[in-house]
């Protein structure tokens, strides 16, 4: 019955711990809105600003060219970024998102593409519509008539003088207005803009480089081939100084969906299925358009004598290829990996250092030096061992040179990862095969190998991959050769993946829709050996863990 005088604790409810107050109580989510720092808020502007000015600048092509598609997808996603990183929410995907868009980015929408292009016969003569092709067409029949309009000439740029986009600077001798002529057409050019000689030439233009008689020479091949389309013809050089418009001597006729010849009267008739215009003898006129040619390219690649053959030779090398040398690097890394491992070893980090030098240097340069290293005459590895190999003239030698090659270059790799691996090995396991009397070799297969298989597999299989289209240490060691004297499109050290560059860039001209139904092709094997490596590597695992 006694009374408190003073303020006490608060009662509790029972059952309840003691009662909590002051900066412990901070919950989770007062933590989580904590307030962001003068830098952090910057950094986060400077970010979004960036954002959006790339997604206004990537706006205006997509608008230009009437793909609203893309457009709508560049909105939202603008859209939610902003919303993503301008509220306190979603903390997790404030990380998950930049990666995933250039996963998208990068990885699948050039995948996405390179399928689609296989289905279509985009290539050199097949880049743009029919409207682009008919425009060529015409564009390029243009010849110089009686009556036709002469214009003195300016060769100029807008870039550097050696490389960048050609303009025709045109002075009309009866008006004296100058004019700035490139594939896209005509457009007047104010005189306040222009300094024009005496002889009606332009000396000068502001926004243009004038190119002097030097410059334009050298470029001459690519001022005659330069044809600036008008509303009565198109405009061509004739020499440095001098352009006329000219008239089409080849015309498109809607009604008849075909092009006609008028001087000779020969006509190509459109054919929807390959985007081209053929003439009743089987001519194909050399600009065509782009369309959708099915399983063609496949089938070519499959059925064609012309391809097939070579194509699954190459194949077989190719498997050779790519399992010898990441056979071989592994095998000499691995030894050089165990000797060094050994605890009666001395010196060991002087050794590696040595070792992995080929690893620290310029790959491409290096195949380069070994291409001298090969050379019959005087190259190092015949002078210094007193043979007489045609290294690269021969298809065997050839193939065992680009594998030695292969062997200097990749084993300090594999050195370094099977270091790695053998260092996770615990020396329990080593010593108690000992104990049970298993010698070295015993107990390197039973224990040592299998140890390192399991933790160096996925490493494997990714060289694998990596050798399978590892374009560079043949193309800068034999470019494919030697070639047979019957096939000079298919050498005996040819990779796929330089064979389809020689068949798709070759002096034919480009076949990008060829090129890429290979490319499937090589990724179909690469990735079914590499699911199938993949499930052993995990029944390994299943074994050892």
């Amino acid at each position: 019955m006694s009374t408190l005088s003073g303020p006490g604790p608060a009662p509790q409810a029972p059952g309840r711990g003691p009662a909590r107050s002051g900066p412990p109580e901070t919950s989770r989510t007062a933590r989580s809105h904590a307030p962001i720092t003068a830098t952090g808020l910057v950094v986060k502007v400077v970010l979004l600003g960036l954002v959006a000015g790339i997604a206004i600048w990537a706006a205006f092509p997509l608008i230009a060219a009437r793909l609203w598609v893309g457009l709508a997808i560049l909105v939202a996603t603008t859209a939610g970024l902003g919303y993503l990183y301008l509220t306190r929410r979603h903390i997790p995907a404030k990380y998950l998102v930049p990666g995933t868009i250039f996963l998208i980015a990068f990885q699948v929408f050039p995948v996405l593409y390179t399928a689609s292009t296989a289905f279509t016969n985009f290539g050199d003569g097949h880049r743009g519509s029919k409207d682009d092709a008919i425009v060529a067409i015409e564009t390029s029949s243009v010849k110089q008539v009686p009556g036709s309009a002469e214009y003195a000439l300016a060769i100029a740029t807008t870039g550097d003088p050696a490389a960048g986009p050609l303009v025709f600077l045109l002075t009309d001798p009866a008006t004296g207005r100058v004019s700035a002529g490139d594939a896209d057409g005509l457009r007047p050019l104010d005189a306040a803009d222009v300094t024009v000689a005496g002889s009606g030439r332009v000396t000068a233009a502001k926004g243009y480089t004038v190119l002097n008689v030097g410059q334009a020479s050298v470029r001459s091949e690519e001022i005659t081939a330069l044809v600036v389309p008008t509303s009565g013809g198109a405009v061509r050089s004739n020499g440095l100084s001098r352009a006329y418009e000219g008239r089409a001597v080849r015309a498109y006729d809607r009604g008849c969906d075909c092009v006609t010849d008028g001087e000779t009267g020969r006509t190509w008739t459109a054919d929807p299925d390959t985007g081209s215009f053929v003439a009743a003898d089987g001519e194909r006129l050399a600009q065509g358009w782009q369309v959708g040619v099915g399983l063609k390219n496949f089938a070519r690649v499959l059925t064609d004598p012309n391809i097939s053959g070579p194509f699954f030779g190459t194949l077989l090398w190719n498997f050779a290829f790519a399992i010898g040398s990441t056979g071989f690097t592994f095998g000499l890394g691995m030894a050089i990996a165990l000797a060094l491992h050994s605890p009666r070893m001395r010196g060991t980090n002087l050794y590696r250092v040595f070792l992995i030098l080929p690893y620290a240097m310029p790959s491409f340069a290096m195949l380069l030096v070994w291409r001298d290293m090969f050379n019959t005459d005087f190259g190092l590895v015949n002078n210094l061992f007193g043979l007489g190999v045609d290294w690269f003239g021969e298809a065997w030698s050839a193939r065992l040179a680009v594998l030695l090659v292969q062997l200097w270059l990749g084993y300090p790799y594999m050195f370094l990862v099977t270091t790695g691996a053998l260092q996770a090995i615990p020396k329990e396991l080593t010593e108690a095969t000992s104990v049970d009397g298993a010698s070295p070799w015993q107990s390197f297969r039973a224990v040592t190998l299998p140890l390192l298989l399991v933790a160096l597999s996925p490493l494997l299989i990714a060289s694998f991959a990596y050798n399978f289209n590892n374009i560079n240490a043949i193309w800068l060691t034999t470019e494919g050769g030697p070639f047979a004297p019957d096939n000079p499109t298919n050498g005996a050290t040819d990779l796929l993946i330089t064979y389809t560059y020689r068949l798709a860039f070759g002096a034919q001209g480009a076949e990008f829709g060829l090129a890429a139904a290979v490319s499937i092709f090589i990724f179909a094997i690469v990735a079914t050996v590499s699911a199938v490596s993949f499930r052993r590597t995990r029944r390994q695992e299943e074994v050892y863990s």
